[in-house]
């Protein structure tokens, strides 16, 4: 019995292990088509690239959306129109998405390039952090409520 208990324990703490490295976007994989939060704010601010806050509305209520970005809820069932639409109807525009901590956002880019976007880009540290940087909040760049 006490076997048996110690196995189930021990698959416990890497069962908890496994879903704390994915929540927290631990081994954030950070390739090429990545931007770091300061400079996805800056090339925003540039008119260079279209940032995207794919969170829900209780997410940008509680932390705010980073400023320059529109707030667009993956989960609409129009979600591929309405960004195309916030795009100007141009698949080729840079585009780049913000979550809380990479995951979300790194989905979607997949989805988002099967779908004709051709410039997808990925913060993948998010508002909250992840294995990639601090997130946006941590480093204090701006939010707009």
């Amino acid at each position: 019995m006490l076997r048996r208990g110690f196995l189930l324990g021990a698959v416990a703490v890497v069962a908890t292990g496994i879903f704390a490295a994915r929540w927290y976007n631990i081994g954030a994989e950070i390739g090429e088509d990545a931007l770091s939060a300061p400079e996805a704010l800056a090339r925003a601010q540039l008119g260079e690239i279209l940032l995207v806050d794919i969170r829900r509305p209780d997410e940008w209520q509680a932390t705010g959306i980073p400023l320059g970005a529109v707030p667009l809820d993956l989960r609409r069932d129009d979600f591929v129109e309405a960004l195309l639409a916030e795009a100007g109807g141009d698949r080729a525009r840079p585009v780049a998405l913000i979550c809380a901590r990479g995951v979300r956002s790194a989905r979607l880019g997949k989805r988002l390039s099967q779908a004709g976007f051709t410039a997808i880009l990925d913060v993948p540290e998010g508002m909250l952090g992840s294995g990639a940087g601090p997130g946006w909040l941590a480093r204090g760049l701006p939010v707009m409520q």
